[in-house]
């Protein structure tokens, strides 16, 4: 019932007193605080606890007896194996999450265009399913040196020989008893000079019998006679023993492709390749030269690139980083892409915008907050690498390939466990992280206040 003032205006009534304050939801404090407790039990126990411990464990020594307050943090700039890992892990956020991200954005923007489009997000989505474990055993196998094993090194070799002549028997030499001798860089040649009409024997042994070419057929004595010089190339070795040197047995096998060089006053004056029974002809310009099998019949075969080497083993391990988690950044990206107002885009066409300035000017501009999101996901996810470098690199290139999370491990697990470095580098990582989340925590705010 209101009352009247002097003036006549009437005055509300007080308000009737509360009960116990409610949240937003109507929940009392009491039961939220019930319902949160044990999720900030658990919290306390697995995150704030180690984290703290860890913080106080950085100060003292290896033992954990004495205090040696910020040793643990110098050692770290004085380590040489600590640096490495440092600059390796700034490599790593620099590059794996911008070629992961850019690789995403581009599988984002094509397969809206392809009718298989789905079908190809699934398969560069798929090695998300697969644990790092399994990843980084796979790239192991796949960065192999030997090209029978590894499949980017005989991808490698495959291009490499089908621009560059590959050598066609390596490791194959004469014997002392054959009428062969070292010329010198990998060559070989005859004892002594040879004349028109003559029928010359090239013997060789050292070459497996699986690397002969499959072509190949029994060797046969070259007739003399002739206003030439014919011969004969073969591999004298018979299989079982049995067979006499410098003689053409009937089951050794001669060896085709080989070359064959007439030098005279140290120039060539002429060449061949012996046939697949070995047999090759000379004109007779090669009267009175010395027969040289140059050394690129001889060579050691293209091995390919040592991906696992000291050199290339960071950017091999960032490269399988990539394949796992390009898929993740198309799918987040390829969502955002498919709230971008079309409008936008078929305006910039019509105002005569060409498809590489509608994707520079209005897509990527657009995508921009998704984008971001996407870095900063993969820049946090890298700081804390360690399974992909662990399994990948070998044991002798694993200090060129460190990174902090692996020194972590090896400094407080390794032989020389050393767990107050050891907990100063967990202390170094969690300062790394935090401007990452921060940088991520108000750019959230800013977006939700828009």
């Amino acid at each position: 019932m209101t009352t009247a003032t002097a003036g006549g205006a009437a005055r509300p009534p007080s308000p009737a007193p509360r009960g116990p304050r409610k949240s937003v939801t109507g929940t009392r404090k009491a039961v939220a605080v019930g319902f949160l407790l044990p999720a900030l039990v658990l919290l306390g126990a697995l995150v704030v606890y180690p984290i703290g411990y860890s913080v106080y464990r950085s100060f003292f020594d290896r033992a954990g007896t004495s205090f040696a307050g910020i040793e643990n943090y110098l050692e770290i700039f004085r380590d040489d194996g600590i640096l490495t890992a440092v600059k390796n892990n700034a490599i790593w956020v620099v590059f794996a999450p911008t070629v992961s991200t850019a690789l995403g954005l581009i599988f984002a923007v094509l397969t809206e265009r392809i009718r298989w489009g789905t079908a190809f997000k699934l398969v560069v989505f798929m090695p998300m399913a697969i644990s790092m474990l399994a990843a980084g055993i796979i790239f192991r196998l796949v960065y192999e040196q030997s090209p029978d094993r590894g499949v980017a090194n005989a991808v490698w070799v495959g291009v490499h020989d089908t621009f560059a002549e590959s050598s066609g028997f390596p490791n194959a030499h004469p014997l002392p008893v054959h009428p062969l001798k070292a010329a010198g860089g990998g060559a070989f040649e005859t004892k002594q000079a040879v004349r028109t009409g003559e029928a010359v024997l090239l013997p060789l042994v050292g070459v497996a019998p699986a690397k002969m070419p499959s072509d190949a057929r029994p060797a046969k004595a070259a007739p003399a006679g002739g206003d030439g010089i014919s011969g004969t190339a073969w591999l004298d070795f018979t299989r079982g023993g049995g067979g006499r040197p410098n003689v053409v047995d009937p089951t050794e096998l001669g060896l085709k492709g080989l070359k064959v060089e007439a030098v005279k006053d140290g120039r060539v004056v002429a060449s061949a390749t012996a046939g697949a029974d070995g047999t090759f002809t000379l004109p007779a310009a090669a009267d009175g030269a010395v027969l040289r099998l140059p050394a690129a019949n001889f060579r050691e075969p293209y091995d390919g690139v040592d991906w696992l080497g000291p050199t290339l083993i960071t950017p091999a391990v960032i490269g399988s980083y990539v394949w796992m988690w390009a898929g993740f950044a198309m799918v987040l990206i390829g969502a955002g892409l498919a709230a971008v107002p079309r409008e936008l885009m078929e305006a910039a066409r019509v105002d005569g915008a060409n498809e590489w300035q509608v994707f520079r000017r209005v897509t990527v501009p657009l995508l921009a907050p998704v984008l971001a999101v996407v870095l900063v996901t993969l820049m946090i996810n890298v700081l804390k690498i360690f399974d992909l470098v662990f399994i990948i690199a070998p044991g002798s290139s694993q200090d060129d390939a460190n990174v902090l999370a692996l020194q972590l491990y090896r400094s407080s697990f390794g032989t020389d466990a050393d767990l107050g470095v050891g907990s100063a580098i967990a202390v170094l990582l969690l300062l790394l992280v935090i401007p990452v989340m921060l940088f991520n925590i108000r750019r959230m705010r800013r977006e939700a206040r828009r």
